[in-house]
């Protein structure tokens, strides 16, 4: 690929949500933050870490598995930012200051997959399909409209994003 790790897109904005998801937690009191702000905490750091790991494969199959981790990684952050909101531990400004750094990320993670997809389609990435064993790519999601190259969809976009007690 080329590009360090710090120069991708995908990888600065998993460290910029990591970063405001500490500052939040650090704010809160010692049983909050042992409670829901580890697990929150622990589940926004690896969403970078894992982009990490992916950059750091060679092969593709490898490569777009760390993504969904992420992936997995960003749906967690949600979860406890979720509960974290029922249990009135974010103000409205947290909440709209996730909002903008949750969408995008997950957009930025569909659009590495995708480019190394294309990568994979074009012959620059090299690798022994016979090596995962898999035929067909395999999704957890029943998602109707799903792009092939998105690993989270514009729906799962807005799930991610709506975590506030007006939605629920």
């Amino acid at each position: 690929m080329g590009t360090d790790l710090s120069e991708l897109e995908s990888y600065q904005m998993a460290e910029s949500l990591a970063q405001v998801v500490w500052g939040i937690v650090e704010r809160w009191k010692p049983f909050e933050r042992q409670t829901i702000g580890s697990q929150l905490v622990r589940a926004a750091d690896s969403v970078g870490a894992n982009i990490a790991e992916s950059h750091g494969r060679f092969y593709f199959g490898e490569k777009l598995q760390f993504l969904y981790y992420a992936r997995g990684s960003l749906y967690e952050t949600r979860h406890w930012l979720r509960l974290a909101w029922r249990r009135e531990l974010l103000l409205s400004d947290d909440s709209a200051q996730l909002v903008e750094l949750i969408e995008p990320l997950a957009k930025s993670i569909n659009g590495f997959a995708a480019s190394l997809k294309h990568q994979r389609a074009d012959n620059k990435l090299k690798e022994a399909s016979e090596r995962y064993g898999v035929a067909e790519p395999i999704s957890n999601l029943p998602i109707s409209n799903f792009n092939s190259d998105e690993i989270i969809s514009t729906e799962d976009v807005l799930w991610l994003t709506q975590f506030n007690a007006n939605v629920f």
